[in-house]
């Protein structure tokens, strides 16, 4: 079992929404994602898909984006991101016949060796461009977020979870690495040792964007 990560897809089978607006190198980028994605995963890999899943804005239209990523290879393992909008009732998505998806909401997926992955969507972090618009509402699902990534690290732990792997799709510290209620948890954490996030387009965020080990965390 190889475990992969991939977020943002942005998919839009209901309603198509071209992602070429924001570059040359979206130019088919659903038709490209799924034939890598065919070449790469094999049936008993695990992807991560790490938020931002579909444009569309119910879960009917969604179910679409849905049942493409279904058919791929491999289990998928997925959280919300901000733009996935039609994640509302996570009964109700979790009803849907999409035998090769486990979506997390304040729980854990657990894969074979006691493997445990969790998850939350996240939100700006205190400082970000953006936080000061709201500070008040930004405070207030910023504190909600931090609550939600504890619920699913304590339920994977109550498992039985002997390591953690963490998804999420804002990033859980900004470009300078400092240490964040988001990080702060993760390191507290037992088992904890790998945290995959998405969020960020293009060359230039990525390339600010922190990548390393934060108190013992990658």
């Amino acid at each position: 079992m190889a475990i992969f990560a991939i977020g943002d897809p942005h998919l839009s089978r209901a309603q198509p929404k071209p992602m070429d607006i924001f570059g040359p190198q979206w130019a088919n980028h659903a038709e490209r994602l799924f034939a890598n994605w065919r070449a790469t995963v094999g049936a008993d890999d695990v992807v991560l898909v790490p938020g931002d899943i579909s444009w569309a804005m119910d879960l009917e239209e969604a179910f679409l984006d849905l049942q493409d990523l279904d058919a791929l290879p491999g289990t998928k393992v997925l959280i919300q991101g901000n733009h996935d909008y039609w994640w509302q009732s996570i009964s109700k998505i979790r009803a849907l016949p999409l035998p090769t998806m486990r979506f997390i909401q304040n729980d854990h997926v657990m894969l074979p060796g006691q493997l445990a992955i969790c998850g939350t969507r996240g939100w700006l972090l205190p400082g970000a461009p953006g936080w000061d618009e709201d500070p008040a509402h930004n405070q207030k699902i910023y504190a909600r977020e931090v609550g939600r990534l504890q619920l699913s690290l304590q339920s994977a732990l109550k498992a039985g979870a002997t390591s953690i792997l963490v998804m999420m799709h804002y990033p859980p510290v900004g470009e300078d690495g400092a240490p964040t209620e988001f990080s702060r948890v993760l390191s507290a954490t037992p088992g904890v040792r790998l945290c995959v996030y998405g969020h960020l387009h293009g060359p230039s965020a990525h390339s600010r964007a922190f990548q390393g080990v934060l108190d013992g965390v990658e």
